[in-house]
């Protein structure tokens, strides 16, 4: 049987789509089977990012920065499963889409982390062209750290750090994004963030986390800009990208408050994450079994650079505890902790 990668450019330039449309031998006007098969597609690719996970030192202030500041909405408040006396953040979009959900677990108290490589190092959000000068002076008056606007790979960004001093870029992407942003009464549409567009990973060296990536993942490199390579999945349009640094003499990253804790990666459904569970085992990679999160699945592995990966699902959602309209409202347990809700609840932080 013949095999395809999608995620192969072609010698005439198209993309992996194109190219498989014209390996079917379909055209490009036949709607009805361009979709059919771009259905297949997805069902069978990692779709971009699910969700990107980082570490903070205090849960008030971590909430505080991320709804208020950056406009972002808390779409789910619930606990780390192997610590309930520490939550763990949801923040997104209105309906907590895969692909702009950044979580968080708030260890009070834990300290300054180090960014460095074998870790995610920035994360980048897409906003609207026009945005950044807005962003620039709603930084100022928050008395958020951040640098001049800058670009890579013929994008403008302005980059920033939390209060943790977790690195971020505000990035202008040269593709449009329709993504529909929340909406906050200082934060409008015209200026906020559409979900990520891109993760920055640093290592000593990429070959080998590049090969994860295009072997197994479905990613290709698309750019490279000095020691910066871009790779992208044409699987999805956006939280389609992942950056790796190489950075042979760089120091080791150390985890704790301003790092990241790991990037997941999406996927349709349960089927589809078993398939790459197999292609990761089968690469001689250890991988977790299945682990239910309450609202997705998930599979851990460390990739051979030393960034922690997990492979999301889309289902089942983060309704399925709460109205759409609720989300986020409530503390909302895993099932396993629901006896003892009245003690987390004196143990976990106030956040009023």
């Amino acid at each position: 049987m013949k095999f395809y990668k999608p995620w192969i450019k072609d010698n005439d330039n198209k993309s992996g789509i194109d190219s498989l449309l014209s390996w079917f031998n379909v055209s490009a006007n036949n709607t009805t089977d361009i979709c059919y098969i771009k259905l297949i597609i997805m069902n069978n690719q990692i779709l971009g990012l699910h969700h990107i996970t980082a570490i903070a030192d205090n849960a008030k202030r971590n909430h505080d920065f991320y709804t208020n500041v950056l406009g972002l909405r808390l779409i789910k408040k619930t606990v780390n499963f192997d610590d309930p006396g520490t939550y763990h953040f949801y923040f997104g979009n209105e309906t907590g889409d895969p692909g702009t959900i950044l979580t968080f677990f708030p260890w009070e108290g834990i300290g300054a982390g180090k960014t460095g490589t074998g870790m995610a190092t920035d994360i980048g959000y897409a906003v609207p062209a026009g945005s950044l000068e807005f962003w620039a002076d709603r930084f100022n008056k928050y008395n958020v750290k951040q640098g001049p606007v800058a670009e890579s790979f013929g994008e403008t960004f302005l980059p920033f750090q939390d209060p943790d001093g977790l690195h971020i870029k505000l990035i202008v992407p040269g593709k449009n994004d329709n993504r529909k942003p929340w909406e906050t009464n200082e934060v409008k549409v015209a200026n906020a963030t559409k979900g990520f567009h891109s993760i920055v990973l640093t290592l000593k060296n990429i070959q080998a986390t590049a090969e994860i990536l295009t072997d197994i993942l479905g990613y290709r490199l698309l750019k490279q800009e000095g020691n910066l390579y871009r790779f992208i999945t044409d699987a999805i349009e956006t939280a389609a990208i992942i950056d790796l640094v190489e950075l042979p003499s760089g120091t080791p990253g150390v985890s704790a408050a301003g790092t990241n804790h790991h990037l997941a990666f999406r996927v349709k459904d349960e089927n589809s994450q078993m398939e790459f569970r197999e292609k990761i085992a089968g690469k001689g990679l250890n991988i977790t079994h299945k682990i239910d999160r309450d609202y997705f699945y998930s599979l851990y592995f460390r990739e051979p650079g030393g960034v922690l990966f997990e492979i999301a699902t889309d289902n089942p959602g983060f309704t399925r505890d709460e109205p759409l309209d609720a989300l986020g409202t409530s503390l909302k347990l895993p099932r396993q902790y629901e006896p003892a809700r009245v003690k987390i609840e004196e143990i976990l932080p106030k956040l009023n």
